[in-house]
């Protein structure tokens, strides 16, 4: 097999290259002076079962079309399978008309890239798991659930540990997580009584003396989840930690999480860490790189990868 990386995340490319005791396969891959993309790959594809890792994170448009010429580069080459590894999936939150007269732009992106000439997809805690279905080529979704359950049995005590979903829909991430220790679990019920009046959030669940660990896929502004985590601790709660698998943190929301009620914010290497992450305090990544390494080799040897989690 070979690797290929984009430009959206070069080091967790080469930490995925290094687990596999690989090189990345030469390329260029460029810009022309009108921000065109240019790829040419200086290594022969011809027969190769190819992974093309690439996030589709910020800027979200460029490093997709990156993603979308470079496979087509390797299709034109003679690859013999070309798996999409995309670690975070952009666009996965239009995964549902929200209105009138809106697009499902997620269900577009995939199959933008299945027409690019995608045989698989490998990617991970996609927003919405009916995502996969956007796909008709098969679709590999990775979870994060015992890269967080490591972290946090090495660094809090078990016996006082709520896990706690910020809406609904993530009730099931969080329950992932959670049964892991065998512990309760809570939910941030929000709603809007009407518009232009604030979010009213509600606790289902006991989190009174209790260190709550919240469960997402994505941080965006981090506005719901610097909410989330002052409820939390209105309700009585020691301590309020956040397990967060894409730190998307656009504008200000690192200072945001710096200036709230959370003791820290954890996120995944899934998108490239920006200056301000790495001098933050309150904010550390965790590498993704073994479980999508490990991922590949499974797919590549055709053995099984839901075994990872067992």
């Amino acid at each position: 097999m070979k690797l290929i990386a984009g430009n959206s995340n070069n080091k967790l490319s080469e930490d995925i290259a290094k687990y596999l005791n690989m090189s990345l396969v030469k390329a260029s891959i460029k810009r022309f002076a009108d921000m065109e993309v240019f790829v040419e790959i200086d290594e022969n594809m011809r027969g190769e079962d190819v992974f093309a890792i690439q996030s589709t994170s910020y800027p979200a448009n460029d490093n997709l079309m990156e993603l979308l010429v470079m496979i087509d580069a390797i299709k034109r080459a003679s690859a013999r399978r070309i798996t999409a590894v995309i670690p975070y999936f952009g666009y996965a939150r239009q995964d549902r008309k929200s209105g009138s007269r809106t697009p499902i732009s997620a269900k577009l992106v995939a199959n933008l890239i299945t027409e690019a000439g995608a045989n698989r997809i490998l990617t991970l805690d996609l927003h919405a798991g009916q995502i996969q279905g956007f796909f008709d080529i098969p679709t590999d979704n990775l979870s994060t659930a015992p890269i967080f359950a490591n972290d946090i049995s090495k660094n809090y005590t078990t016996e006082k540990l709520t896990f706690v979903s910020p809406d609904a829909g993530g009730v099931g991430r969080a329950r992932a997580v959670a049964s892991r220790f065998n512990a309760e679990l809570a939910i941030v019920d929000k709603r809007r009584e009407k518009a232009g009046i604030s979010t009213v959030m509600n606790i289902i669940g006991d989190v009174n003396e209790r260190d709550c660990i919240l469960i997402d896929d994505i941080v965006d502004s981090a506005g719901t989840l610097c909410n989330a985590a002052n409820v939390l601790m209105e309700k009585g709660a020691r301590s309020v930690v956040a397990y967060i698998t894409h730190g998307v943190l656009s504008g200000g929301a690192i200072a945001k999480v710096n200036g709230s009620s959370l003791n820290a914010l954890i996120t995944t290497d899934s998108i490239i860490a920006t200056e301000a992450l790495k001098v933050s305090e309150n904010i550390k990544q965790l590498t993704i790189a073994p479980l999508i390494a490990e991922a590949i080799r499974r797919i590549s040897e055709e053995t099984s990868v839901s075994s990872l989690f067992d």
